[in-house]
């Protein structure tokens, strides 16, 4: 009950009966306290209270209801977000989740720690080791992060999507759940095409742009950009890193590959060509070779030492994809037409030649991602990851001893895609029996797929993007997943550690 000596609250004083309503009668008392309100009340919330009331229905019902309808459009922007909405297809739970999302999601996936100077990887301390697993969920808003640790300040919500919008499963691959983001480089400003981790290296990451920019940092605490390389005039398509670490080889839009030295941050040598460089592999065995994949129809196998063209072999469509099997005796490619070939290698003289021509993805869609695994436990042996433009992913046997032969073991057919994202394996589980791939998608979020499933292929998906996931890569000590976007940003996420 409150004192005499306690200012009465306005607001709560006022009664919505009458109000507005021609011959009813207003009592003084009431009218002097509706005077009495402070200036500072917004019109509109009067007008709210005073509005004449609908007969059949309870007054003071009405009175609340138009309240709390004001409160709502007053404490969050739901209008503004209303109009921003695209459907897409999509039902209720996106729009809902759509509508609710904070417009300040970056601010809240990080802690408030700055970065240091130079270091444009925004850092937070890593959260306490219980790990979160995601439901399935429908469809919903790439920036819809919630709180969910109070050391980590605020962090992004993640959950698992089904691959049929109609049905709901509400499972999670436990091995494949994260903590949350482990840091966030946003230092490009354009689209950043291709990420990847050094060769056999957990801590060492690069990642290249349209711009032409290729960018070398550091993910371990506290995370920080390491080296920004410049050279190219257009986009850069693909890199690799020597086996040492100690060289990036960068192929662009603007017919050049590049050698650069990491340490040093310089260019080191620049090979032209007469049309745009699409990919590029160190040899795994003998690093003084690079094989280069070109518009030109072509693979050019190249001597790192002197920048001289070894051997060329010619294709019928662009080469748009390669990786090379551990052993470096074969390469295998993928055009614009949706073939994939194998090539073998001589890695003492680069000599180059085709041996088998595999055509299972039927629509003729470019090659975006090509690569090799050297076991898998569904194939019991090596296996190859193919991804295609139009959405299709496949899984291949191969049979080295048939000189790298391609068996299609399955696939899975996701939407089309505008832009060239990329796929990747995900870390063996010993005690599974399924093959797991993770992807990005244009609806900003990062999908984890089991291959070997008929119905339901998805089993988690991250989200914390706010356009296209491009790229996605693994570190060697699979703890951390990296994926970059079509803004220029690139969040690496720690992984859950698993018993």
């Amino acid at each position: 009950m409150r004192s005499e000596e306690e200012s009465p609250d306005p607001i709560s004083e006022i009664s919505t009966e009458g109000r507005g309503i021609p011959g009813d009668k207003v009592d003084k008392s009431e009218a002097e306290k509706v005077e009495a309100l402070p200036s500072a009340f917004d019109p509109e919330f009067l007008s709210c209270l005073l509005q004449p009331l609908v007969d059949h229905h309870d007054p003071n019902y009405v009175g609340i209801r138009r309240l709390l309808l004001h409160r709502k459009a007053v404490s969050s922007p739901v209008l503004d977000r209303r109009q921003e909405w695209r459907c897409n297809g999509r039902g209720y739970v996106a729009y809902r989740n759509f509508i609710r999302r904070p417009r300040n999601w970056e601010s809240l996936a990080v802690a408030s720690q700055s970065s240091s100077p130079g270091n444009s990887g925004r850092w937070a301390p890593s959260p306490g080791p219980q790990s979160i697993l995601y439901e399935a969920d429908s469809w919903s808003s790439s920036r819809d992060l919630r709180c969910s640790n109070q050391s980590f300040g605020q962090r992004a919500s993640f959950s698992s999507n089904t691959s049929d919008l109609d049905r709901q499963i509400r499972y999670v691959e436990p091995a494949y759940s994260f903590v949350g983001m482990h840091c966030i480089f946003d230092n490009c400003k354009v689209s950043v095409t291709i990420v990847k981790f050094g060769h056999m290296n957990s801590d060492l990451l690069a990642y290249g742009a349209t711009d032409g920019s290729l960018t070398i940092c550091h993910v371990s605490e506290p995370p920080s950009v390491f080296q920004q390389l410049r050279g190219h005039s257009k986009a850069i398509t693909d890199f690799d890193f020597s086996s040492n670490n100690q060289y990036i080889a960068s192929s662009s839009m603007d017919k050049t590959v590049r050698v650069w030295e990491i340490s040093k941050g310089h260019c080191i040598r620049v090979i032209y060509g007469v049309s745009s460089q699409l990919c590029i592999r160190f040899h795994p065995v003998n690093n003084n070779l690079l094989s280069v994949g070109n518009a030109n129809k072509e693979i050019s196998e190249i001597n790192f030492s002197t920048g001289r063209v070894i051997n060329k072999l010619l294709f019928e469509n662009a080469i748009t994809a390669m990786d090379n099997d551990h052993t470096g005796q074969h390469i295998f490619a993928g055009d614009a037409q949706g073939c994939i070939y194998t090539v073998k290698v001589n890695s003492h003289t680069g000599s180059i030649s085709r041996t088998h021509r595999n055509r299972s993805i039927r629509t003729k869609s470019p090659i975006t991602t090509i690569q090799y695994r050297t076991f898998s436990l569904v194939a019991r042996g090596p296996v190859l990851l193919a991804c295609a433009l139009d959405g299709n992913i496949c899984f291949f046997s191969v049979a080295l001893e048939v000189q790298g032969y391609l068996t299609l073991v399955c696939s899975l057919k996701l939407a089309p895609r505008v832009h060239n994202i990329q796929a990747s394996f995900c870390p063996l589980l010993s005690l599974e029996k399924g093959e797991f791939v993770v992807s990005g998608s244009e609806d900003s979020n990062v999908y984890f797929y089991d291959l070997t499933r008929p119905k339901h292929t998805c089993v988690n998906k991250l989200q914390g993007h706010g356009c296209a996931v491009i790229g996605v890569t693994w570190n060697h000590g699979q703890n951390f997943l990296a994926s970059s976007d079509s803004d220029g940003t690139v969040i690496v996420w720690k992984r859950a550690q698993t018993s």
